[in-house]
């Protein structure tokens, strides 16, 4: 008989400790909420702890685990601060949400030095020094883990309408997600990538604006989807039940790279 249920789909994360960046707004909001429903401590991540404390508050009111931890994802220190403080409240982080990320809604030649640096400090380096360092504290524990970049469409395709270095930010994010796969396969950590399409969300909103809003007649399905529809993606990647996937990004859009047909 297989030792495993029919179907094997659990999505429990009881006992799981998650931390995920970028929780004050948008997709991590909805990321950290979508977690604790499912049993995991969630430590919520970004600059602003008004927020974070809010959605804290929220989640424990629903009956889970959170905690609020500022962190500045161009900071070293801070990321690796608030991986300590997630570990000492809850214990060892093994689920790891890489979601902080900025546009730069700039042509390529008009962006400064300090607008280059931060996109790039917030998109690359600040995940990938967090990766690094949830997967070390694993290794020196012995546990198995999961980790979930966040990256782009932008990663597949780009139409010259200015975000260049955004893109190149995410389709590195996808490159470090293939690479850290395979580094880290020996420990059991499994490093998988989603790349939405256009979402609603804070980011996004002053984009909608320009284009008209929501519904939008310019998109296949002549709509812009909201983070509610990403949650079974993002829970197939943490699951139990996903424990060989590794290495795979998985884009998310609605239809969005589709050319509209008449």
């Amino acid at each position: 008989m297989s030792e495993y249920p029919l179907p094997n789909a659990s999505t429990d994360l009881t006992g799981r400790v998650a931390l995920v960046t970028g929780a004050s707004s948008g997709l991590g909001a909805r990321f950290a909420e979508v977690l604790a429903s499912q049993g995991a401590a969630v430590v919520l991540a970004a600059r602003r702890i008004d927020r974070l404390e809010a959605l804290a508050g929220k989640i424990k009111a629903a009956g889970g685990k959170a905690l609020a931890v500022q962190m500045d994802a161009t900071d070293a220190d801070s990321i690796i601060a608030a991986v300590a403080a997630g570990e000492a409240t809850f214990g060892t982080v093994d689920i790891l949400i890489n979601n902080a990320g900025m546009p730069d809604a700039q042509r390529a030649h008009k962006m400064s030095i300090e607008l280059i640096d931060q996109v790039l400090g917030v998109n690359l380096r600040g995940p990938w020094i967090l990766a690094c360092e949830v997967a070390r504290r694993l290794i020196a524990a012995g546990k198995p883990g999961r980790i979930v970049n966040i990256s782009s469409v932008a990663h597949f395709r780009y139409d010259g309408g200015g975000a260049a270095l955004y893109a190149v930010t995410k389709t590195a994010i996808a490159r470090m997600t293939e690479a850290l796969a395979v580094e880290w396969a020996h420990y059991n950590i499994n490093v998988n990538a989603i790349a939405p399409g256009m979402f609603v969300s804070e980011m996004t909103d002053g984009m909608f604006e320009r284009m008209g809003g929501n519904p939008a007649p310019h998109l296949p399905r002549k709509r812009v989807p909201v983070p509610e529809q990403m949650d079974s993606t993002l829970l197939y990647l943490v699951a139990p039940s996903s424990e060989c996937v590794t290495g795979a990004t998985i884009r998310i859009d609605d239809g969005q790279s589709a050319r509209v047909r008449m």
